[in-house]
């Protein structure tokens, strides 16, 4: 069954504040075999919240996460993201299409800090498999 259109422009709740430390932004690092010596977190630091927050929207629409291929990935920045940052992410579907027997479904994140300004938006683009396809 296909994923429904009325989807297209609904945001869901932030997800928990996620305070950002060296001690996160280092093992971040540390899974793609780099090293971190301080300073601002790598660019692809928000898929932390960003994936947290496309968690949350799978569950809420009760869509399988293992009929997901991840299609795309942007990250918009307004500043860095830095240790000492508390962030949460609020996701937004963006839009959505069908094609053979396959949703695009396509999210927006915005990252923002504690004093609700955004940081960075985040864009994917999701392949859902439909049980049929």
């Amino acid at each position: 069954m296909p994923v429904d259109q009325s989807l297209v422009g609904r945001a869901y709740p932030p997800t928990q504040p996620y305070a950002v430390s060296e001690e996160k932004v280092r093992a971040f690092v540390a899974t793609t075999g780099a090293t971190y010596d301080g300073g601002p977190a790598p660019a692809t630091f928000p898929i932390v919240l960003a994936f947290e927050a496309m968690n949350a929207f799978l569950e809420a629409e009760q869509v399988d996460l293992f009929r997901i291929v991840h299609g795309e990935q942007r990250f918009s920045y307004t500043r860095p993201i830095v240790p000492g940052d508390v962030l949460s992410a609020t996701l937004t579907v963006a839009s959505l299409r069908q094609i053979g027997g396959a949703d695009i479904i396509g999210t927006a994140s915005e990252i923002t800090d504690a004093d609700g300004l955004v940081v960075c938006t985040t864009k994917a683009t999701l392949v859902h498999r439909g049980a049929d396809a």
